[in-house]
């Protein structure tokens, strides 16, 4: 009798669920046949909902799947975007995760007390007020909110994702396997223009603003899929997925003619090196001393033999390297310089608190001077960021903006450092120093250029914080086989 009534149940159920889905289907068609399309958001919808209420591991893990494939919504007016549809979704996961920790307490005390936490909580706080004091306060208080829901869902969160090893794996795939995808799309566009380097700004879109942030998250994950090439842990096929996946990055990263990539990818190289030949920090600190005393010694003959380079961008691999140090004709080294200027100086007016998160593209125009004006500055002051991370805050948050993120790249270098050396297991050795080396290719592509405000470099930036968090609080004692 009980068997009976359950299979009823069960057809039932399942009647009304092919009962709905064919209304669905019926009501889906009418209303695209009228133009209206939203209504085929709603399976999407109802999985999000779901895996928020049932799956918030999944949910997270879903969202850096979709991060790569992601698409920027511009509101012209406040000059605010926001990416579909990761951002949505890690709104949820913020608010899901904070009333979560609140109503259990589920945020460990060693997480708490790490160093790295602390000084992102620093930088946080440091936003707050200087949000509260910012020129334009509405835009303001949206970029922290944005970095609010980066840090939680893929910092705070997913140290707690990360601390089933397995899922530290995931996380580099997910966003791997399709950003390979936007990279082949990119790639066959570009093919159409004869791989030209004036195409290569735009054809990473819609995926990507320009070349330089796609140049950015390539150099970011090829040291991690260097890691998964060489790692004897994995498999045969593993290795020939990840040594094909490592030449088409590599081919991606030429072809991208962004120059900080390329830079960054040279620097990450010598601190490999670092740790490959154990060279002590007051080694280091020595020659780069001797090297900054040379260029003050030198500046007035450096600056001359720079003024003199009117290489321009380039089609030519190396002359576009050449141009690389052009200071006096290259437009685009020349309204970064502007950039820079303009942020000095809005910093020099207010050095404590700055004009406010988030605010640089909106008030940078009058700062301008006409001597640093080129031919794509605009006097709107329309055009983007002040191209780094570490001037940026200057203008938006003040000295001590700069001085906390700063803190933060100080403790999550030291802390990788240290547990690197602490490390007894080979596997877990090469993934933070791979870890630590694809975040020193954005460190260093943060003096160029700043996308912290956007998803495609929060997810992976926090990303790899977080597993070096974890990996120090959960997995250091392991052995993984």
């Amino acid at each position: 009798m009980f068997t009976y009534n359950k299979l009823t149940q069960s057809a039932s159920q399942l009647k009304w669920a092919y009962g709905l889905s064919a209304l669905y289907i019926v009501l889906n068609s009418i209303l695209i046949a009228n133009e209206f399309f939203w209504l085929s958001l709603l399976p999407a919808v109802l999985l999000v909902v779901t895996l928020s209420l049932f799956s918030l591991d999944n949910l997270f893990l879903l969202t850096v799947l979709c991060t790569p494939f992601a698409i920027n919504l511009e509101d012209f007016d406040m000059r605010l975007g926001l990416s579909l549809p990761t951002e949505p979704i890690m709104f949820g996961i913020m608010l899901i995760f904070i009333i979560k920790s609140f109503y259990d307490g589920s945020i460990d005390r060693k997480i708490k007390c790490h160093p790295i936490t602390i000084a992102i909580v620093i930088n946080l706080v440091w936003i707050f007020i200087t949000s509260i004091t910012s020129e334009l306060p509405v835009v303001s208080f949206k970029f922290l909110l944005a970095r609010l829901w980066f840090v939680t869902c893929f910092y705070f969160f997913a140290i707690l994702v990360f601390k089933k090893y397995r899922n530290i794996h995931l996380f580099s795939w997910l966003y791997i396997v399709p950003f390979t995808i936007v990279i082949f799309y990119t790639l066959i566009v570009h093919a159409q223009y004869r791989f030209e380097e004036g195409p290569a700004n735009w054809v990473v879109k819609p995926f990507y603003n320009d070349h330089t942030a796609y140049g950015a998250m390539l150099a970011m994950f090829i040291p991690v899929i260097v890691f998964y090439t060489f790692n004897s842990k994995q498999s045969f096929y593993t290795k020939m997925i990840s040594l094909f996946l490592l030449i088409i990055f590599l081919i991606a990263t030429v072809l991208s003619y962004t120059r900080a990539a390329w830079i960054s990818l040279l620097v990450a190289l010598g601190v490999y090196f670092i740790f490959l030949f154990k060279i002590k920090f007051r080694t280091i600190a020595m020659v780069f001393g001797v090297l900054l005393a040379l260029f003050f010694v030198f500046r007035t003959d450096i600056i001359m033999k720079l003024e003199d380079n009117r290489q321009d961008s380039s089609s030519d691999f190396s002359k576009h390297i050449q141009s690389m140090s052009n200071i006096s004709s290259d437009a685009s080294n020349l309204e970064r310089i502007n950039r820079w200027h303009s942020a000095l100086g809005m910093f020099e007016e207010r050095p404590v608190f700055g004009f406010g998160p988030g605010t640089y593209s909106l008030l940078y125009a009058p700062f301008q001077r006409s001597i640093d004006k080129t031919i794509i500055s605009t006097n709107a002051g329309n055009m983007g960021n002040a191209h780094s991370e570490y001037i940026g805050p200057l203008a938006e948050s003040g000295l001590f903006g700069t001085l906390s993120f700063v803190l933060i790249i100080i403790c999550v270098i030291y802390t990788a450092a240290k547990l690197y050396q602490r490390l007894e297991q080979p596997e877990t050795k090469a993934l933070v120093l791979a870890l630590l080396l694809g975040l020193v290719t954005y460190f260093v592509h943060g003096a160029l250029n700043n996308f912290l405000d956007t998803d495609k470099a929060s997810v992976p930036f926090w990303g790899f914080i977080a597993i070096i968090v974890a990996i120090d609080i959960y997995h250091s004692k392991k052995i993984f086989g």
